[in-house]
């Protein structure tokens, strides 16, 4: 698709299921059957009920000490704090990350849709005031959500992974499939590990969606989005590492 993509007139409208069925396997259809319509309800539902069915399992199978136990041996900066603790200090802050970590999970709904407002947002302005096109904000938003579903099989897996001898002690929050390279090396460093985890198959999936749809939404060449689109995932791949490194 080397030029702009545009809606025709007198194309019938998707269903929301049909919408969500299409992620998967006529993306383009989705995308363009958002500049029809902005309506992203199912998504969000879908995504709630997984990030919640994964904290439920998460909780039962793991517990969210076992899970602050693994981000503390997989820190050496955490390590180093925790050791120049008293052992009353020490259980007091692994009280507080435990708190922190159940209750910031059952609240990834909430969390999930201010990502989606920030990032939607940044890439209307970006498009938009960079680029000279038309797209609505709403576009954007509706474009992140239904582009965000192949998360989903992560959550399915991690579920499945949990409730069929996954091992609770092995359990990595940050990367609790092996869906990208830094799932492989765990004892790599802080900064590397961070590094590698960006190149996972279902975040390099949602990209490349949200470089189709942003095409189709911002009407725009596909070597527009995708410079638009990867550049801001470099930068914050950047940023992410750069802060690890500094913070580790």
């Amino acid at each position: 698709m080397n030029e702009a993509v545009v809606v025709e007139d007198g194309t019938r409208g998707l269903s929301q299921i049909e919408r969500v069925v299409d992620v998967f396997v006529a993306p383009t259809a989705t995308f363009l059957d958002i500049l029809r319509s902005t309506s992203w309800w199912l998504p969000f539902v879908l995504m709630t009920v997984a990030t919640i069915g994964v904290s439920v399992t998460i909780q039962h199978k793991v517990g969210w000490e076992q899970v602050v136990e693994t981000q503390i041996h997989m820190s050496p900066a955490l390590q180093t704090q925790m050791g120049s603790l008293t052992p009353e200090a020490q259980a007091q802050r692994i009280h507080i990350m435990v708190l922190s970590y159940q209750y910031s999970a059952y609240a990834t709904p909430v969390i999930m849709l201010v990502f989606t407002a920030l990032a939607a947002l940044v890439l209307w302005a970006t498009f938009n005031f960079g680029l000279g096109t038309s797209a609505t904000y709403g576009q954007f938003f509706c474009l992140w959500m239904y582009a965000s579903l192949p998360r989903l099989l992560a959550a399915l897996v991690t579920v499945l992974m949990l409730c069929f001898g996954g091992s609770p002690e092995s359990f990595n929050l940050k990367e609790p499939v092996g869906t990208s390279i830094g799932y492989y090396f765990p004892d790599a460093t802080p900064w590397l590990r961070a590094l590698l985890g960006f190149f996972d198959v279902i975040g390099i999936w949602v990209l490349v969606l949200l470089v189709i749809g942003s095409a189709i939404v911002a009407k725009v060449k596909v070597g527009q989005a995708t410079a638009v689109v990867v550049g801001w995932w470099l930068l914050i791949m950047l940023i992410s590492v750069a802060a690890t490194a500094a913070f580790s």
